[in-house]
């Protein structure tokens, strides 16, 4: 029989060691290149708010782990997550080891952090390599919302290596390559923009949000950062995050949407005189072109795309109206007649880049373009190429 001091002493010993062999909430394996060029520390980083996520240089260092030489690394306490909150990730090269909370996003391929959803209670098990951080981060038995980060990732890396990843854009040669560069883009941002309209989880699509642009440059796809807005103060109202989204989404500071009339504005015409833009609109379809004579791939469109378009439909009403960003009269007049454009109405202010219509609209780059009804509504935008011939071609076949 034992007494009950050896009771006592077995019964402390067993609390001991079950506290000992407790899993720490956030623990896992990160395999280290053999030649040591990356830090053998994990940090964990919280973005701070919705725009610091996926941001370089923001988020703020909470905590840091040792990884070791077997890969093996743990948090043993991890903030107070009482609702879902989402963190990240993060290592860094020696060389860039002053910078804890740099995060890489040139590359899906060998980006160095990976954001994760954690709860109170939970007990996160990692898995990735250095090299690959992003691309290889796996989770044990993840919770949906971290079920939803991966696929996200995958969605994300998949689009990349289609439309971006080894290939260096021409553009970079090349001023007319800019309207190929800007449609593999907005192909590598469109199931981006697809899995945050069909999530039905608000970490995930918010992540979703900031991964379709980074820079938060939402100018060319504002119809998407507005729907996203409007949903989640729809479902989720109480989050801080939505309403930072929300503030990010605000229609005075993004170009005129689709489904939006635009204002009828006052035009000087190449003739001389100031006519309202709406009497300048077609019997059935409107194209209003921004451009400049200055604008490679604006003056490439006019010539291998407009041009034909125009004599195509224009008996069927099609118009075309030009606005250009010039600063000069002889210049603009110059590039229309060179580009043989001057069979439909051009319009400047000649006043560049300060273009009042330009400014009224909320835009900042060219090539731009709208596709207007006969009452000037927004039916399509920024279309180029023969992505426009096809719309215009379908809209004149109904």
């Amino acid at each position: 029989m034992y007494q009950k001091s050896t009771i006592s002493m077995l019964l402390l010993l067993f609390a001991l060691l079950a506290g000992c062999s407790k899993t720490p909430p956030l623990s896992g394996q990160i395999k280290l290149d053999p030649q040591g060029e990356w830090k053998p520390t994990v940090y964990l980083v919280d973005p701070k708010n919705w725009d610091g996520v996926a941001a370089s240089f923001v988020g703020a260092v909470l905590d840091s782990a040792t990884i070791g030489p077997d890969g093996h690394f743990a948090f043993e306490k991890m903030p107070d997550a009482a609702e879902a909150r989402l963190f990240e990730l993060v290592i860094q090269k020696k060389a860039e080891a002053n910078y804890p909370n740099r995060l890489e996003n040139d590359n899906p391929s060998t980006s160095n952090y990976f954001p994760f959803v954690y709860k109170n209670g939970e007990a996160l098990s990692v898995k990735a390599d250095a090299a690959q951080f992003q691309r290889s981060f796996s989770i044990e038995k993840p919770s949906a919302e971290n079920a939803a980060l991966l696929q996200l990732r995958d969605i994300r890396q998949a689009a990349f290596d289609q439309h971006l990843g080894g290939k260096k854009t021409e553009a970079e040669h090349d001023e007319a390559a800019l309207l190929d560069a800007e449609k593999a883009l907005h192909d590598f941002q469109r199931p981006i923009m697809q899995f945050a309209e069909q999530t039905k989880l608000l970490l995930p699509a918010l992540v979703a949000a900031r991964w379709v642009s980074v820079e938060g440059d939402y100018e060319r796809i504002p119809e998407f950062i507005v729907a996203q807005a409007e949903r989640w103060q729809r479902e989720a109202p109480k989050h801080p995050w939505v309403a930072q989204l929300a503030a990010k989404a605000d229609r005075k500071s993004l170009p005129v949407l689709v489904g939006d009339v635009l204002p009828d504005y006052p035009l000087p015409m190449l003739a001389g005189d100031t006519v309202l833009w709406k009497k300048q609109l077609g019997k059935r379809l409107t194209l209003l072109d921004f451009w400049a004579s200055w604008c490679a791939p604006c003056r490439k469109e006019n010539r291998n795309h407009l041009v034909p378009l125009w004599e195509k439909h224009h008996g069927a009403g099609f118009q075309i109206v030009g606005y250009a960003l010039d600063a000069s009269q002889g210049t603009w007049t110059t590039a229309i007649e060179k580009d043989g454009v001057g069979r439909w109405p051009h319009a400047s202010h000649l006043q560049g880049d300060d273009a009042p219509l330009f400014k009224e609209l909320r835009m900042t780059s060219i090539p731009a373009n709208f596709l207007l009804d006969e009452n000037g509504k927004v039916l399509a935008k920024n279309l180029y190429g023969e992505e426009l011939e096809k719309w215009v071609e379908a809209f004149f076949a109904k």
